[in-house]
């Protein structure tokens, strides 16, 4: 099934492969968008549309798996992550915990730095659901790192477009991946500081006006 939707990359697939990818599905959203985008570069699809239905697709998976993280809990979430089923869907309880000790150390804005890093990226709304955090605060972060990411992507497939031929193009995303993962991260990281020092700077303001 994921084999023919990914080899037909309409608008309504790229939001479905999107919404799965968001959920626990491993499907791997280099492989959606940047061919998507390659082929809007051809004039099959238009690549802002391309990256528009991608994040809708991402906000209602990451949003399934906000509303059952929130209303199931912890038990059985990771019941659900140690089973045969969730195994097949690779995941496991010390991807959960992973994704949970993120949180925990970056706190909301995990939601939003989370959707760019992989192994994170589908599961970051797991302890958002798990923690209660306000929904249109989560489902706001999530659009913005999910639009950012798919936004990397498809200017990936569009400049891949004008240099490498089709039946060569997943192998070369794959390749090319590698290295904006590492970007991406630095990205993160500068972003994480950022909110660390704002956190930091209100914090003390609050201090200075409790002392007045």
């Amino acid at each position: 099934m994921l084999g023919s939707l990914l080899g037909h990359l309409d608008y309504f697939n790229i939001t479905l492969l999107m919404l799965l990818e968001s959920t626990v599905i491993p499907v791997p959203s280099e492989l959606v968008v940047a061919p998507a985008a390659y082929y809007a570069a051809g004039g099959n699809l238009n690549v802002v549309l391309v990256v528009l239905v991608a994040t809708i697709g991402a906000d209602i998976g990451a949003s399934i798996n906000y509303v059952v993280a929130r209303y199931v809990g912890r038990p059985v979430v990771y019941k659900f992550a140690n089973s045969k089923l969730g195994h097949m869907c690779l995941l496991n309880e010390e991807k959960v915990k992973k994704s949970e000790e993120y949180f925990d150390k970056h706190g909301v804005a995990a939601t939003l730095t989370g959707r760019l890093i992989p192994g994170i990226r589908h599961l970051i709304s797991l302890p958002a659901g798990l923690t209660k955090m306000n929904y249109w605060k989560f489902l706001l972060y999530t659009t913005i790192g999910a639009g950012a990411w798919h936004a990397i992507l498809a200017a990936m497939g569009w400049y891949l477009h004008s240099i490498v031929p089709e039946d060569k193009l997943n192998e070369t995303i794959e390749k090319y991946n590698t290295y904006i993962i590492a970007g991406i991260i630095a990205v993160v990281a500068i972003v994480i500081v950022f909110f660390v020092v704002k956190h930091k700077k209100s914090k003390k303001r609050k201090d200075a006006d409790n002392q007045c």
